[in-house]
Formats: structure tokens, C-alpha cells, sequence
């Protein structure tokens, strides 16, 4: 009888805590949108944020090389092969 109650309560203890994680998750994904809303208003704000996290992936500069483009000049040269495709 006290296995079956541990057993109940300990699938219960898990219910519980599948039910936390998923409002978590719920929780950042609303953060993301309304970090991704910020940075897409901000001029250059995803640029920042890009090599924030660059720098933030590699401590050590020495090791590797990176070649950060503006995500404004990718766009730019986008719109022109567009443009010239017509």
C-alpha cells in the first residue's frame, strides 16, 4: 500500500513539474517576441546583438576569425539582386 501511494505521489511530483517547465517555456518564448520586436525596431540593434554573441560563444579572439557584416548590408545587397533580376 505505501508503494502504490509513492508511486502516486511521485507521478504527481512529475505532473507537477512537466506543468512548470511547459509555463516557462511559454514565458521565454514571449520574452524572445518581445526581445525580437525591440531589436527590429532599433536601428543596428540585431548587429549588437549579433556580435554580442559572437563574443560571447568565443572567449578566446585568437583562435578564430570572423567576418561580421551589418544584417542592413545583407538586406541591401538582397534588394539590389532583386532589383536586377527584374
Amino acid at each position: 500500500m505505501k508503494r502504490v501511494m509513492a508511486k502516486q505521489a511521485e507521478s504527481e511530483r512529475e505532473r507537477r513539474a512537466v506543468i512548470i517547465r511547459a509555463e516557462g517555456e511559454f514565458q521565454a518564448s514571449e520574452r524572445l517576441a518581445q526581445a525580437a520586436q525591440v531589436l527590429s525596431a532599433t536601428a543596428g540593434g540585431l548587429s549588437m546583438r549579433t556580435l554580442q554573441t559572437i563574443e560571447k560563444i568565443n572567449p578566446d579572439p585568437s583562435k578564430t576569425v570572423i567576418f561580421a557584416l551589418p544584417v542592413e548590408v545583407m538586406e541591401g545587397l538582397k534588394a539590389l539582386a532583386g532589383s536586377a533580376r527584374k
